[in-house]
């Protein structure tokens, strides 16, 4: 797939999905209307909302620059991504996603949207689970293999690891 097929694909698949997920589930909970609290909590809140919006806009990146392709199942990637921050945990995006919808929460100060966050992590578990995983396996074999036990699912690692004997 051209690098600009992918990006255009990926932009749109970007407003269709975390847009919606994370931008029109949201305001339809809530109307963005924010709650009284302590600031703290606030401020917290929207750093990970930040947080959540750039790891989730460097993966889309990654998936056009690296794996020529789309996120979306429709039009995957030619290539396994695995850099960035697919180096630390092998489902950044759908991290980032809940925490944008927590960060929401909390600097709206709306309990319903961590609710809903809980709600869009066990669903995208779900979906990794019992959809996503198989097909990875499907599309590139030993690859995903090897990078599955290298890499964990929902914890990212802080540090690169290293090999007994390595310097």
């Amino acid at each position: 797939m051209r690098r600009s097929t992918a990006a255009l694909g990926s932009a749109a698949f970007l407003l269709a999905a975390p847009g919606v997920v994370a931008g029109l589930v949201p305001w339809w909970l809530t109307r963005y209307a924010s709650g009284d609290g302590p600031w703290p909590v606030r401020a917290a809140g929207g750093l990970l909302a930040l947080a959540g919006a750039a790891v989730l806009l460097h993966g889309f990146a990654r998936f056009v620059r690296e794996g020529r392709g789309t996120p979306a199942p429709v039009a995957p990637t030619e290539r396994l991504v695995t850099g960035g921050a697919y180096a630390r945990v092998r489902n950044p995006m759908y991290l980032a996603v809940v925490a944008l919808v927590a960060g929401q929460g909390l600097l709206l100060l709306r309990p319903v949207l961590l609710l809903y966050a809980a709600a869009v992590w066990l669903t995208v578990a779900a979906f990794v689970r019992w959809y996503e995983e198989p097909t990875l396996r499907a599309a590139h074999g030993e690859a995903y293999e090897a990078y599955r036990r290298a890499v964990p699912a929902w914890l990212p690692r802080c540090a690169q690891t290293r090999s007994k004997g390595s310097a």
